[in-house]
């Protein structure tokens, strides 16, 4: 075959291109790997090329790729019952709910089940809106909570604008982020004192009687891994209970060993009202999302009817992946595999890229949960690629990208951040030949960077 005549393309590549309507994508633009299967932490084409998977998929593979105990807990349930309606009791649903409430924090009970993360914040809010008896949400600028229509409105990055108006209620602000510190604070416990006292303020211009719940990713998941500093969560707590506001714990993506804990607050022993769940619950083997609701809103339930529900809300294949998923994390300790790869090799391994190169403004991450901001000037900190920059003014970021695929790493890149986010049970020699690709492929940012 010469190089001018075209290669033959599989059928599945064929019929994606003809007849799939992808998701956040200029359809003509796309250009999809077909994937043919994977294991572990890598995954593999249809024309035979392999990568360690350093995204998680969409950083939800949390216990890594065709777990055999969790596959064969799918295969078990569905020679037994396949699906059955919500109302219904079921023993897989029950025994997750049950599960579950032994993991979370404090009071957090009862579980509501839902298909994914975006109907999980979209309860959340509900449950908290009727509880209340009031009607506004804050959430942060820096937020990603699901594309259905309550969840993208309150999404604070760009993928909200198109669906705007959204939903009534919603109301912005900013959480802490020292690195761009949005109130010139110089160090952590500055950026954590004036970010509560602006989350505080926004309250009072808003009516304190008419905030039914501020809902937060306990570290901040797409839009920067942004961990937050010591106490900031504990002051949002406070702030909730003075004013009798519901507290939203959005874990869909830093729970289930991501930040090396079950819960992510449960770094900084925070109990919230209500919390989030989905991605890393089963590692998305079967679709589940939920929010664990603390007994006293549940109680707001005992005799008013709660208005909503979804036909496959626990649904039986996705609750026995789960109950599966949560034995292989407790049998083979992925916690303490997250936080060991923290500690021992992600952690150092790329702090020590940062030494090396310019383009690396910062990195920052919790176990398996980690972002290279990266600039083109350490001293301005001006960002690699504009904001939500897109064609032409986004090339850099679609460099990097390219370099990492073509040394066979596939990273996770939003904006001008790299994120490093393989599954929670990546061995230590994976992970270190991972970030060997990235210090090849960083010479790409490098090139675009002035060294300092």
């Amino acid at each position: 075959m010469t190089d001018d005549q075209p290669t033959e393309r599989s059928q599945a590549y064929q019929d994606d291109r003809a007849h799939v309507f992808h998701s956040w994508s200029a359809q003509k633009a796309l250009d999809p790997l077909v994937v043919a299967g994977a294991e572990g932490s890598r995954f593999w084409t249809d024309d035979g090329r392999t990568f360690l998977d350093f995204s998680s998929q969409m950083i939800n593979i949390n216990i890594g790729h065709q777990h055999p105990k969790v596959v064969a807990a799918i295969k078990a349930q569905a020679e037994v019952l396949c699906t059955i309606a919500p109302g219904h009791a079921n023993d897989k649903r029950g025994e997750l709910a049950r599960r579950l409430a032994g993991l979370a924090p404090g009071d957090l009970d009862m579980v509501f089940f839902t298909n994914g993360g975006a109907e999980a914040t979209e309860n959340a809010v509900r449950m908290a809106r009727v509880h209340t008896e009031r009607h506004k949400v804050l959430s942060t600028y820096r937020s990603y909570h699901g594309g259905t229509s309550g969840a993208i409105t309150m999404t604070g990055d760009p993928r909200r604008w198109a669906s705007e108006p959204g939903m009534p209620g919603v109301v912005h602000f900013w959480g802490p982020y020292l690195y761009r510190s949005p109130f010139h604070a110089i160090n952590e416990t500055e950026e954590c004192e004036r970010a509560l006292q602006h989350l505080e303020d926004t309250i009072a211009v808003e009516g304190p009687g008419t905030v039914a719940a501020i809902i937060l990713e306990s570290v901040v998941g797409t839009n920067g891994i942004l961990v937050p500093p010591d106490g900031y969560l504990a002051g949002v707590r406070d702030i909730c209970d003075r004013y009798g506001i519901v507290m939203i714990a959005d874990e869909v993506m830093a729970g289930f060993g991501r930040c090396g804990e079950w819960f992510a607050i449960d770094r900084w022993n925070v109990t919230p009202d209500l919390i989030c769940f989905a991605k890393g619950i089963n590692s998305g083997y079967v679709p589940l999302g939920g929010v664990i609701i603390s007994r006293r809103i549940a109680d707001t339930f005992a005799e008013l009817p709660y208005p909503g529900g979804l036909t496959y809300s626990g649904h039986p294949l996705a609750c026995a992946a789960s109950l599966a998923s949560i034995e292989v994390f407790e049998e083979e300790d992925i916690i303490g595999n997250a936080r060991m790869l923290e500690r021992d090799v992600i952690g150092p391994g790329l702090r020590d890229l940062a030494e090396r190169h310019p383009s690396i403004g910062e990195v920052r991450g919790l176990g398996v949960f980690w972002a290279l901001e990266l600039v083109k000037d350490r001293r301005t900190r001006e960002p690699l690629v504009p904001f939500n920059a897109s064609g032409p003014a986004a090339a850099p970021m679609k460099e990097l990208f390219a370099a990492c695929a073509a040394l066979g790493l596939w990273p996770f890149v939003h904006f001008n951040r790299l994120h490093v986010v393989p599954p929670a049970t990546i061995t230590p020699d994976d992970a270190r030949e991972g970030i060997a690709l990235l210090d090849e492929a960083l010479k790409v940012a490098d090139a675009h960077s002035t060294a300092t």
